[in-house]
């Protein structure tokens, strides 16, 4: 994927500053498991997704995780360079879920364009707000829908971006993308295998009744990010 990729205001760039963005980003890979950025520490730089999956999440106060979002090839992790546009830091961890490739644009460079060019300052902001407000939603769920609907619709999201029904995953990487215990989570899938929803082998879930599913993760459809 090409930087023009990611950015919808390319063709309102002028030549340098087109320039610019290509000059100073610079690809880099990481191994499945490996941190991207530390939100205690030092501002990462925007990362642009070319290859792979990407988790951002937030450690509660009783230690868990909490998974805030993902990222797929052709989205941008504005939280990762978030001091390109605050100076406000932002306790998000990014976690490359599966072996990722990246390009880095240094927040010095990102913040010089959005100082002089609308466009890229819109956008910005609208990508911003959006991804608050996927947060908010998923506050909303954690405090308002049990653990068998949040798991069923976790499920169905893993699926999707599976392509099959059959999942690779393990109960402790769905509990913490869940921010619950594993023991938690996998007497909720014993239940599912019981009522013959899933099957459960070690590293494997295979979803059996999609439509029961469904039922149980109703009304947990996701805001869009554009």
């Amino acid at each position: 994927m090409e930087l023009r990729d990611f950015f919808p205001f390319w063709e309102e760039l002028s030549p340098k500053e087109r320039q610019l963005l290509e000059e100073s980003s610079a690809p880099r890979s990481y191994e499945k498991g490996a941190i991207l950025h530390d939100g205690t520490q030092d501002c990462t730089g925007l990362l642009l997704l070319t290859k792979g999956q990407m988790r951002a999440y937030t450690v509660t106060e009783e230690g868990r995780e909490l998974t805030l979002f993902r990222l797929l090839p052709g989205e941008i992790c504005m939280f990762s360079g978030y001091c390109a546009v605050s100076s406000i830091p932002f306790p998000v961890t990014v976690e490359a879920w599966e072996p990722t490739q990246v390009l880095v644009i240094p927040s010095a460079v990102y913040r010089g364009l959005m100082d002089t060019s609308l466009p890229v300052a819109r956008f910005t902001s609208e990508m911003m707000a959006a991804r608050l407000s996927e947060m908010m939603w998923l506050m909303d769920q954690i405090l308002s829908r049990g653990m068998d609907s949040r798991l069923a619709g976790l499920l169905l999201e893993e699926k999707t971006l599976a392509n099959s029904n059959t999942l690779h995953t393990t109960h402790d990487q769905l509990a913490r993308q869940l921010s619950s215990a594993r023991e938690v989570v996998s007497r909720m899938l014993k239940y599912f295998q019981t009522e013959k929803l899933v099957s459960l082998s070690r590293g494997t879930i295979t979803i059996l009744d999609e439509k029961a599913l469904e039922t149980l993760a109703q009304g947990s459809k996701r805001p869009s990010i554009k």
